[in-house]
């Protein structure tokens, strides 16, 4: 993959060899971050998990306590009384069966996350090859499928993220955006590390953080101290 010469000249300011403390690799994230548009800050952990065993798998949801710096749009398969409860919660697209085609068909995606409740998984399902790839199937471990539709909306828009493992068993995560303070993305940071600790499974062998590494959307990644992040 070519990279531009400002991507050039960032990564000659990241020391490769070095393993950094959060609050300097968050400082250098920021510093490097010179695009035109406001970077998000991302974190990528790769796992000693092993996908492939359901046991090993890891997914859930954290809210960050700074939100992420993005709006999202939400939208949200009810019926009757819970699709206006969606609308009143604030809920940017709220409908049923009527959405498939729509979907399907037409290709629309432009929403962000999606909310179902427990009755309507049945039609959702039936999105499962377009949703599913791109990670935006409702989920019970994320909080994703529920009755309660406005605490998901409440949570959703306050910065809640959801973390699963890709295929290379790696977590791909938002903390922030590159305008948001230092101390700002620390305590994002913190709080998905928290989580993604308290999500080990216990089947794992060896190592569970083999690495981590925050960047920005342009930038170069900086490798974080994973011993400190463990202890």
């Amino acid at each position: 993959m070519k990279r531009g010469k400002r991507y050039a000249e960032a990564a000659k300011t990241v020391d490769r060899a070095i393993q950094y403390d959060t609050a300097d690799a968050i400082a250098l994230v920021k510093k490097n971050a010179s695009a035109k548009f406001d970077e998000t800050v991302e974190v990528h952990i790769r796992t000693g998990c092993d996908g492939r065993h359901a046991e090993q798998q890891i997914r859930g949801a954290v809210v960050l306590p700074h939100g992420t710096g993005k709006t999202v749009r939400i939208l949200v398969f009810a019926k009757g009384p819970k699709a206006d409860e969606a609308q009143a919660a604030g809920a940017d697209f709220v409908g049923a069966e009527e959405l498939i085609p729509k979907i399907q068909n037409e290709g629309w995606l432009d929403f962000d996350v999606v909310v179902a409740t427990p009755d309507m998984m049945g039609v959702v399902g039936r999105l499962g090859r377009v949703l599913g790839p791109k990670g935006l199937m409702p989920n019970p471990k994320a909080g994703t499928v529920t009755m309660d539709v406005t605490k998901a909306i409440n949570e959703i828009k306050a910065g809640k993220i959801e973390y699963r493992l890709d295929k290379n068993n790696i977590v791909h995560v938002p903390v922030g955006k590159a305008s948001f303070t230092e101390e700002q993305l620390a305590d994002n940071f913190q709080t998905l590390m928290d989580a993604i600790m308290k999500a080990k499974p216990s089947t794992v062998k060896g190592a569970y953080l083999k690495s981590v590494t925050m960047a920005s959307t342009m930038g170069p990644g900086v490798k974080l101290n994973v011993a400190k992040l463990v202890n």
